[in-house]
């Protein structure tokens, strides 16, 4: 062995900088062997030193690839959803480019809501394809309740989710019965609320500006509709223009662009999703599954950050069904279709942020409301 030699003095502060103060006094007594060895032979901490380096690569590299599969399985079941909105948003367009049979929907306060969830069952889409609908109507000058209500009930309604919650709870009859009707009465409710804005303070000013152009020149200034004229048109109204149908190539470009700045928000959202899924397990918001209110804020919570498509997430909770509350059950089923992390960004592209704040409190809400009653029903 070599024999220990006193360390510099030039050197001493650089090695107190670079190693830990507990290790390095006996490196200063054995530097010439600390260069030559292995640090494992001659200092027992050391041999800690390069586990404690790869324990934690190992768990980030265990963590990345759990958040990636994560990412992709939000952003691939989604995708053919949007996808298949944005083409029935892009028939719409071109069949009926005035949208004359659009503005034919009743537009009661009840009514029109009705109307609307009455339309998703046409629809075979998770909430993802329904947004791009859903602005097509707003867009076309549908009543705005007919729209809203289309919007937020649809993803329950439509017959591929009421199939797969058949085939996930046979045996729950009140559950079958239940979610559509808790659909209805959510869509309904968030109906009434936002309409309480008016739709300069609800819908984004894009949007606005296209669904004006198709509203009467008696329900829309001139200087609203950004043509350049002050004031309002008097009574009697002109009806509004006839739009031409566009060309394939047009429609093509519009459908495009609609698409993939849709799909942008989406790929935000499913990230958002699951950064969120990464820094908070399911089994915290699980653990209070037998309380009655706690329960059902819990799966609220949990609907909010898994984010997955009302088509499958009967599924989902079939897995935990047996540890929670009926009505945290059906919070879970009810509330995850109507807003979720994924779904943010989407709806960013409709309404104001004033907008997005009353949907998401509006629809928790109720809700929670509802949830409450049932397990005052089935506890």
């Amino acid at each position: 062995m070599l024999a220990a030699l006193p360390i510099p003095s030039a050197l001493a502060l650089p090695l107190a900088l670079a190693l830990p103060l507990a290790i390095a006094p006996p490196l200063a007594q054995a530097l010439p062997q600390a260069l030559a060895l292995p640090l494992a032979q001659e200092l027992p901490l050391a041999q800690e030193l390069p586990l404690a380096l790869i324990v934690p690569a190992e768990l980030n590299a265990t963590r990345l690839a759990t958040g990636w599969a994560i990412f992709q399985g939000l952003l691939i079941e989604a995708l053919p959803f949007l996808l298949l909105g944005v083409v029935i948003a892009a028939a719409a367009r071109w069949l009926a480019p005035d949208g004359r049979w659009l503005r034919r929907l009743p537009s009661g306060p009840l009514l029109g809501p009705l109307s609307g969830a009455a339309l998703g069952f046409a629809l075979p889409a998770c909430e993802c394809g329904n947004v791009p609908v859903a602005r097509r109507l707003l867009a076309g000058g549908a009543p705005l309740g007919a729209a809203l209500g289309f919007l937020f009930a649809a993803p329950v309604l439509n017959p591929i989710v009421l199939a797969s919650t058949a085939a996930a709870f046979p045996d729950k009859l009140w559950l079958l019965l239940c979610r559509p009707l808790g659909a209805v009465v959510v869509a309904v409710g968030l109906a009434l609320l936002l309409a309480l804005l008016p739709e300069r303070e609800l819908l984004q000013s894009d949007l606005l500006e296209e669904r004006w152009l198709r509203q009467p020149l008696a329900a829309v200034s001139l200087l609203e509709r950004r043509s350049g004229l002050v004031g309002a048109m008097p009574e009697p109204a002109l009806p509004p223009a006839t739009l031409v149908r566009p060309s394939l190539e047009e429609l093509l470009r519009h459908t495009s662009r609609e698409f993939l700045s849709l799909a942008l928000m989406l790929v935000l959202g499913c990230l958002v999703a699951t950064l969120v899924q990464l820094w908070v397990p399911r089994s915290w918001l699980l653990a209070v599954g037998g309380a009655p209110t706690l329960s059902i804020l819990a799966l609220m919570l949990l609907a909010l950050v898994v984010s997955v498509c009302s088509s499958v997430d009967a599924f989902l909770a079939l897995s935990f069904a047996a540890q929670v509350t009926p009505g945290a059950l059906l919070a879970f089923l009810l509330l995850g279709p109507v807003i979720d992390l994924k779904l943010l960004g989407l709806l960013s592209l409709l309404f104001r942020p004033r907008g997005l704040l009353l949907t998401t409190g509006g629809a928790a809400l109720l809700v929670l409301l509802i949830g409450q009653w049932i397990n005052l029903w089935q506890l």
